[in-house]
């Protein structure tokens, strides 16, 4: 198993990190080429436009929709999440459109308004996860095919379409793995 992490702009050396401790061969997504590499792909936190405006630049957008339906599984946090979204809320931003869901940028507030909070987390109920939010979107609107996985004071903040995985929060910034262990167990198949 090769995970990719889109290396565009972003905290996408903390998501290679977090797959180091994790013992999963990792490798940065930069262009087309890599992409073909990579078995499972992250879309790190970071300035949704600009990933957007840059994976459209290389090519990167079409390649990550064309992998996608052939169903490769993809897991975006925060700026990720938005960059997965059919819809954003006030904008047209360049995006993959691959989830049914509509999101809110900056729900939580500016930046000087981040903040960390304990979270369950569905696919983890044994123990929450800390989430920290840093001008966190939340999901407003969920499709058919779209399950709700955590809400934060009745907020969507984590969803789940098939292989696609979406959190408003950064479990990358913590010590706590389980949630890209759960994404680990889409590409395996095992859960």
């Amino acid at each position: 198993m090769r995970v990719g992490v889109l290396a565009l702009q972003g905290d996408f050396a903390e998501h290679l990190a977090t797959l180091a401790r994790l013992n999963v061969e990792a490798t940065e997504v930069r262009k087309v080429g890599d992409l073909a590499q990579v078995d499972a792909l992250i879309i790190p936190g970071g300035e949704s436009t600009t990933i957007g405006k840059l994976m459209a630049r290389y090519g990167l957008d079409e390649a990550i929709r064309a992998r996608a339906a052939q169903g490769m599984p993809i897991y975006g946090t925060c700026a990720g999440m938005i960059l997965l979204a059919k819809h954003i809320e006030g904008s047209e931003q360049p995006r993959l459109g691959l989830m049914d869901i509509t999101v809110r940028r900056n729900a939580f507030g500016r930046q000087i308004e981040s903040f960390e909070a304990d979270l369950l987390f569905r696919p983890t109920p044994e123990r929450a996860v800390r989430g920290v939010f840093i001008r966190a979107p939340i999901v407003s609107q969920v499709g058919d095919e779209v399950d709700t996985l955590s809400e934060l004071e009745g907020k969507i903040v984590a969803v789940q379409q098939g292989k696609l995985l979406a959190t408003a929060f950064h479990p990358e910034l913590t010590d706590d793995t389980r949630v890209h262990q759960y994404f680990l167990s889409l590409i395996s198949g095992t859960l």
